[in-house]
């Protein structure tokens, strides 16, 4: 079932997620839904925030070859390593993108949808990635990560676009 994706404004995704206490079927199903709501949007990640779902899960697929989609339920960064800046989007900020500077690789570890540990080693695209939809689950946003000039120039290109 393809969810609404919720955008800037709502006070959802300023909230700090709760940790998902039990991987039942209802998770299961809302992880699914979630999959199908990032592929119909043609995004590369989604935290259950963004569908007003204020717990800490998030699917992504990244759709290189050796990648495999996946979902991370109460993920934690435990090492991180280098730096680079790149642009950065968002499926709740449609229409901005904005250079954003993030950890070069990392090691993200967290549940998967079995219940079992999951340990993920990734760099490029996937690590950005991960980056990005773990800090949906502490209520920031990559507009959070840039400049403040550069935030209100976004903020004002949102307004604008908001009202056209």
């Amino acid at each position: 079932m393809i969810l609404d994706i919720r955008t800037f404004g709502d006070p959802v995704l300023r909230e700090k997620c709760a940790p998902v206490t039990e991987i039942d079927d209802e998770v299961r199903r809302l992880a699914a839904d979630m999959q199908e709501t990032m592929y119909d949007a043609d995004g590369i990640g989604l935290a259950a925030p963004q569908v007003g779902v204020p717990i800490r899960l998030f699917v992504y697929d990244v759709r290189q070859e050796g990648i495999s989609p996946g979902v991370l339920v109460n993920p934690e960064i435990v090492e991180e390593e280098g730096a680079v800046k790149e642009e950065e989007g968002c499926l709740s900020i449609p229409g901005l993108s904005e250079t954003v500077e993030r950890s070069e690789s990392i090691v993200a570890r967290g549940l998967g949808l079995d219940g079992e540990p999951v340990e993920i080693r990734a760099d490029g695209i996937l690590s950005r990635c991960i980056q990005h939809e773990k800090d949906h689950l502490d209520g920031i946003l990559f507009l959070d990560r840039v400049s403040p000039l550069k935030r209100k120039i976004l903020l004002a290109k949102w307004r604008k676009q908001e009202r056209d």
